[in-house]
């Protein structure tokens, strides 16, 4: 029997085992509190008079407790942030990547970590040029030239794609666009964003095979206008939300264009794409990008993200400032008074510069070969685990997936077991569980995502857990999910009651 058999043939009980460890009960700091255990012990000093200027601070509550107590109860509470260097993540749609440390040793050298926004830009010319060749790669990646490394998050990027195609249609004299057109499976801030703009909003149905159709989005183009003339354009996530490519994109590309309508490509997704195909080339016109998702830059919790636009050439003039231009052998800011047509400013600063120096150095480590598996590699490991789960659980649509594979519990649901239940089963088990019930379009969902950075190994016990609990639901054994997780410091709470009832502040 070979080693990988044996990692797959082990029981939930030895995986269990390898999971399991000290789990602490950590308190509030207040409730350390010692009046007679300070962390600092220092005389009250006589006869010294304040120099401040303003009054005089009274008690600011903070708990009295020694060096070690604060060390600890921050350390402990620094476990209970489960993160992708704690184990597998798979969260689907949210590509929890691993960060190499590569990236984050470059992103604090002196010379990028320790500038400062309102230095003169002679000063920082070796940044400026970072974040130059930053915007030549993406242009590069995506087939579409025109780069802002502006928004500071995906969501903002998503706001400045689709207010860049407001601007576009305004300066045009196209007021009277004010449909956009998304999929029923689109990640939910589609619309928030569209909305956010001035738009409406019109849902293009997925329901027969999980993409979209020819005759469906023809249906929801021409609704109110035989020539789609109200369509200010499509916002659309490729692979999609259901992890499967759009076949018929192209042709759906050429309708709303010859309708007058802007292609908004949400690129959640592109680490599926990146050197595999250029989404210029199906027809996107701009489309914002998750460094932290396809470039493994960190995913929250760091301070500011970065979520890049890129547009074609003729977006490119309404794309938000600064952009970054090269004249001569020095380079520069571009801001608004050299650029009229922008749609402004999004943000004070590029303050999330750091992000883009991990971006970068993730890119020129790996080089265009490297991008190519990446995204292969995610591929592949999507198809491993909906091949081995595919006889356990229900799988929606037929055929292979792009970088993250959809299973439901219409099966499982039958004995009593939910996608939640489940959920609950890999937090015992040790893991995070991956995204639930999202997309909306089937009951039930588990959207697993293993991305490119995981082994066979880890994901081989994934999969053994997983099996573990549907031969479980097969004999019978279905009371227990029902009390999932036990051994986790924190138990199932109702989540009826504390979604009613939430107690928002600490007494």
């Amino acid at each position: 029997m070979s080693a990988d058999a044996k990692v797959v043939e082990m029981t939930q009980d030895e995986q269990t085992e390898m999971n399991r460890g000290l789990h602490y009960e950590e308190n509030l700091l207040w409730e350390k509190k010692r009046s007679d255990h300070p962390g600092v012990d220092l005389p009250q000093p006589a006869g010294l008079k304040s120099r401040t200027g303003v009054l005089e601070r009274g008690d600011i509550g903070l708990p009295q407790v020694s060096e070690p107590q604060v060390v600890r109860h921050f350390v402990r509470m620094s476990t209970w942030n489960y993160s992708i260097d704690h184990g597998f993540f798979p969260l689907g749609s949210c590509t929890m990547k691993h960060n190499p440390r590569l990236n984050e040793k470059l992103a604090r050298l002196p010379g990028f970590a320790h500038i400062h926004p309102m230095q003169p830009e002679s000063t920082v010319q070796g940044a400026l040029k970072l974040m130059y060749e930053l915007q030549d790669w993406l242009a590069e990646l995506t087939g579409l030239p025109g780069v802002c490394l502006a928004p500071a998050a995906g969501a903002q990027g998503e706001l400045a794609g689709m207010m860049t195609i407001k601007r576009a249609h305004e300066l045009k004299g196209q007021s009277q666009r004010k449909v956009v057109l998304a999929p029923d499976s689109a990640h939910g801030t589609n619309p928030a964003t569209a909305v956010m703009c001035g738009y409406e909003m019109r849902t293009i149905s997925t329901k027969l095979d999980g993409r979209l159709s020819i005759e469906s989005f023809k249906e929801a183009l021409y609704k109110t206008c035989d020539k789609g003339s109200d369509i200010a354009g499509m916002m659309v996530t490729n692979p999609n939300t259901c992890g499967l490519f759009e076949t018929n994109i192209v042709e759906i590309s050429d309708l709303l264009h010859k309708a007058g309508g802007y292609f908004y490509c949400d690129g959640a997704n592109f680490n599926a794409l990146i050197g595999k195909i250029r989404p210029g080339d199906f027809g996107v016109d701009v489309m914002h990008l998750n460094l932290h998702k396809t470039f493994s830059t960190p995913h929250g919790g760091g301070g500011p993200g970065s979520g890049p636009i890129c547009t074609t050439d003729e977006l490119a003039p309404y794309i938000p400032v600064p952009t970054v231009v090269k004249e001569g052998d020095r380079y520069a800011l571009q801001w608004a008074d050299s650029r009229e047509t922008t749609l402004g400013r999004m943000k004070g600063f590029v303050g999330q510069f750091g992000m883009h120096v991990r971006a970068l150095a993730y890119m020129m480590s790996h080089g265009a070969d490297g991008l190519k598996q990446v995204s292969e590699d995610a591929v592949l490991n999507a198809n491993y685990i909906l091949s081995q789960l595919k006889d356990d659980y229900y799988v929606p649509y037929d055929g292979p997936c792009m970088h993250e594979c959809m299973i439901t519990d219409k099966h499982q649901k039958e004995a009593g077991v939910t996608t939640l239940d489940i959920a609950k089963g890999l937090c015992e088990y040790g893991y995070h569980p991956m995204t639930v019930y999202f997309p909306l379009v089937v009951p039930g969902t588990m959207l697993i995502e293993p991305t490119e950075t995981e082994s066979k190994d880890s994901i081989d016990r994934f999969i053994t857990v997983m099996k573990g609990f549907a031969a479980d639901v097969r004999a019978g054994d279905t009371e227990k999910f029902h009390d999932f997780p036990l051994s986790t410091p924190r138990r199932r709470c109702d989540e009826v009651k504390a979604a009613r009832n939430p107690v928002l502040r600490w007494r």
